[in-house]
């Protein structure tokens, strides 16, 4: 894009289609014009590639006819499905309250000189504030120990550390977040400085960085703000710890993103990802909508700008709203000792009341109200008002409650295992009678059939239990859906569905003696319902490995004109299996 803004576009000759990869980029006016002014100059068709729709996309390209979606990515193996960790924080959900007498220590963000001393009086924060301005030391420690819980159990299991990315709050100068937990994560896992590094704009060399994170056994864990969320590509990352609260739901799906690459070299199955809000931000970004048709608002401009934009009428109600705003930020924001340098311009210095009253004012008085707003020293004192300054809080005395289970999410809410079991082993029993398909496996087996499973599927989904869900809560990867279902109503065995064929198979060829022609169909039978459970009729003439052989005329001569009843039988016995 940048280098079609280089060039003179009337020397372009017309393409036939423009191809914008990337397209949910450009969020401010000035980029926006950059996509126009080089999309419209020309009369062609224009495709947009995205993995994160956002609402500008939608609003220029329209509506998405193409959706290739993360649970059929992965399903197909091209990409790897997550577990989630929820960890609960009192700290990071409640904020914190310091009792009178607390130890706390005063830093100044500017110098980072710090003062210990005990509370005078009771100060609430809310969560919001957490890593702003206030931390926590031991709420950060106890998070990372949850975290390192969880890192020593897979590389007991797999025989290998889980590459970590953590995302925290800032980098700021002396209160950074990201430097105290680099310092909680060295001194925890005690591997060396070398396997926890910072990667944040602040830092020396961050690409080279981010090449060593991407190539190299160290480090093993990563600290960032954002500089990792988008557009890098570490596929031996397994674990992501969001110790950040996230709001953009683009930027959520990026982040995530970091952890979906296969690693085939490792055998990567799946990556973790630890929402240190008490699964909150997984449960919200489970249900947000995924995009809008609403256009984005333009950003806003110089506060000169918006005053100008009131006195000339241009979109006169919504700047009014855009000032209203921004002066009542400054009223937070000012000390005292700004409130004589605004009485020169307003009555009291009262910059609240001003903005409380301001539509009003300019109804009654525009005139009047415009002189105050273009008063060349009441704008310069608008930008350049004297700032409280403030301090950074570090709660020594504060004792954190850290816990974690693992997540279930589904699009009605988040789960324990244990709780997720209970609700699907509760409606299995249920409806036992009242679900054919349910029935159909549990007491007439030679019903089965794709239809059967089809309405199975169909069922669960609209009740809230996927299959992947199921499998995750039974810590069992591979358990096929009739076993899952035969478990929750009787506490059957969990069998994969390549074990569900072989026990099949057993039966059916017992004591017969196929010939070589018939095996191979047989061959090609049993691999069809290692992946779908069913078959009948139709699959002959429709699917590849069928047809390339001659389909259901060719099977069905070599079976003695016997196959459909062989079909019959087989899905009998892959229900009984």
């Amino acid at each position: 894009m940048k280098k079609l803004m280089q060039i003179n576009l009337t020397s372009l000759s017309m393409p036939d289609v423009i191809i914008a990869d990337e397209c949910h980029r450009g969020y401010t006016a000035k980029e926006e014009s950059k996509w126009r002014e080089v999309l419209d100059h020309f009369d062609a068709i224009k495709i947009g590639l995205t993995a994160t729709p956002a609402a500008h996309t939608v609003a220029y390209f329209g509506e998405p006819v193409f959706r290739y979606g993360i649970e059929k990515v992965v399903r197909e193996g091209y990409l790897v499905d997550y577990d989630g960790i929820a960890v609960h924080s009192g700290v990071k959900v409640k904020g914190i309250f310091l009792k009178e007498g607390e130890r706390i220590g005063e830093i100044d963000p500017e110098t980072g000189l710090e003062t210990l001393d005990n509370l005078e009086d009771e100060r609430v924060f809310d969560a919001s504030q957490i890593e702003r301005d206030i931390t926590s030391p031991d709420s950060n420690r106890k998070i990372i120990e949850e975290v390192k819980k969880y890192a020593l159990m897979h590389e007991e299991r797999n025989g290998r550390f889980p590459k970590t990315l953590i995302f925290a709050v800032n980098d700021l100068s002396h209160v950074s977040h990201s430097d105290q937990i680099v310092r909680i994560c060295r001194e925890m896992f005690q591997k060396g400085d070398d396997f926890v590094k910072k990667i944040t704009g602040t830092v020396d060399r961050p690409l080279q960085r981010i090449r060593e994170f991407r190539n190299r056994p160290k480090p093993g864990i990563a600290v960032t703000v954002d500089m990792l969320s988008t557009g890098v590509d570490i596929p031996s990352l397994e674990f992501i710890v969001f110790m950040r609260p996230v709001r953009s739901r683009i930027l959520f799906e990026q982040m995530m993103g970091r952890g979906t690459r296969r690693c085939d070299e490792i055998g990567k199955s799946h990556f973790v990802v630890f929402d240190c809000f008490a699964g909150t931000l997984l449960d919200y970004f489970k249900n947000v909508s995924a995009f809008t048709i609403d256009p984005p608002i333009k950003p806003t401009g110089p506060i000169k700008d918006i005053i100008d934009d009131i006195y000339q009428n241009r979109n006169r109600d919504y700047n009014v709203r855009v000032l209203v705003k921004r002066l009542q930020r400054i009223s937070k924001e000012m000390p005292g000792e700004a409130i004589d340098l605004f009485s020169k311009f307003i009555p009291d210095g009262d910059v609240k009341s001003f903005a409380k009253r301001l539509p009003n004012l300019l109804n009654d008085d525009f005139i009047k109200t415009m002189k105050i707003l273009k008063d060349p020293g009441f704008q310069d004192l608008l930008v350049n008002y004297p700032r409280t300054k403030k301090s950074f809080w570090v709660a020594y005395d504060t004792k954190d409650e850290v816990k974690s289970n693992e997540m279930i999410i589904e699009v009605n809410g988040s789960y324990k295992p244990e709780d997720y079991i209970n609700s699907f082993v509760h409606f299995v029993k249920e409806n036992r009678d009242k679900i054919d398909a349910i029935k159909i496996l549990l007491d007439r087996q030679s019903g089965w059939s794709t239809d059967s499973l089809y309405e199975l599927r169909k069922t669960l989904k609209r009740n809230n239990f996927s299959e992947n869900n199921l499998r995750k809560a039974y810590h069992k990867e591979l358990a096929d859906i009739i076993s899952i279902i035969k478990h929750a109503a009787k506490e059957e065995p969990l069998f994969t569905a390549e074990e569900r064929v072989e026990r099949a198979f057993e039966k059916i060829t017992m004591k017969k003696d196929y010939k070589v022609e018939k095996l191979r169909w047989l061959e090609l039978i049993k691999n069809h319902l290692i992946e779908n459970l069913t078959i009948d009729k139709g699959d002959f003439d429709k699917i590849p490995a069928f047809t390339r052989i001659g389909g259901w005329n060719v099977a069905n001569r070599i079976f003695g004109n016997q196959l459909e009843s062989l079909l019959h039988t087989i899905n009998t016995e892959m229900a009984a299996a």
